[in-house]
């Protein structure tokens, strides 16, 4: 148990941090920061925190737990702006959904004996704000603990201890490489759904009426916050373009077969399709 954890900005993924903490008993103290004067004032009124304080620096002091739940362009800058006020010992972590720049700027923002581990819970919604929080939200996700080579041995171990208490399974990799799977497995996603809802608002707008489940389930991710997926697609923006340009040689070959009539290679790529998707972790 920590005896105070801080969350620095929470929205989705921060309220949940906040309330599964609570409902596991993980924090003897919560107190949290928002950089809104209304949503400071509205979460003072929440059962699921302890203290509501105005600024970061003081939010951070006494705590031996922090967490950056800000998108992810405001986490680098926060993270430097609450570095040197820790004391020694503090755990610094985050739920940046890029990961490089985060984990060696946020590993140097730190005072000597406070110690930044990045972290990404897959554990997000096309919803946002702590208003649609969960304690279950982390429950069985997957969750990437990122390392850099100088990180803190004793350090990392709490944070991956930290994550597998909120019911996360957790991975550690280098955070270049959990950039590099992201953009495959995460954004590229995000932009396919988005163009295709791009695309079809161009077509009659009553088409959508007649959607069934398929088009619902295909285009979920596109009801995503624009503001947050431009950061996101700024910071990855060299891995996100290489799936890019893989995903539009896997399109043009689907193209190619469809066009000359080769309803074996369609086969065999809608067969291979099923078996990807059939084996999916339920």
């Amino acid at each position: 148990m920590f005896e105070q954890l801080t969350l620095l900005a929470p929205g989705l993924l921060g309220g949940s941090v906040a309330k599964a903490a609570r409902h596991r008993g993980l924090a003897r103290r919560i107190v949290l920061w928002s950089r809104r004067p209304e949503n400071r004032v509205r979460l003072r009124g929440q059962t699921w925190c302890d203290e509501v304080r105005d600024t970061p620096e003081e939010a951070v002091r006494g705590a031996d737990l922090v967490v950056l739940a800000a998108p992810v362009e405001k986490i680098i800058t926060l993270t430097q702006t609450v570095g040197p006020c820790l004391d020694a010992g503090t755990l610094v972590t985050d739920v940046g959904s890029v990961k490089g720049e985060i984990a060696r700027l946020g590993h140097a923002a730190m005072r000597s004996g406070a110690h930044f581990v990045g972290a990404h819970p897959m554990a997000g919604s096309e919803k946002t704000g702590w208003e649609n929080a969960t304690e279950s939200l982390f429950v069985g996700r997957a969750c990437f603990v990122t390392p850099v080579r100088e990180t803190n041995g004793r350090a990392l171990e709490s944070i991956v201890r930290f994550w597998h208490e909120l019911g996360a399974e957790v991975t550690t990799l280098d955070p270049d490489a959990h950039d590099e799977i992201v953009a495959h497995i995460s954004h590229l996603p995000q932009v396919i759904a988005a163009s295709l809802c791009h695309f079809l608002a161009q077509k009659t707008p009553g088409w959508r009426n007649f959607a069934g489940g398929g088009l619902r389930d295909t285009t979920r991710l596109g009801a995503g916050d624009p503001t947050m997926w431009i950061e996101i697609l700024r910071q990855n923006r060299e891995e996100v373009l290489r799936a890019v340009r893989q995903y539009q040689d896997e399109l043009h070959a689907f193209q190619t077969a469809l066009a000359n009539c080769d309803f074996v290679e369609l086969r065999a790529r809608l067969e291979q399709a099923k078996a990807y998707r059939d084996a999916f972790r339920p």
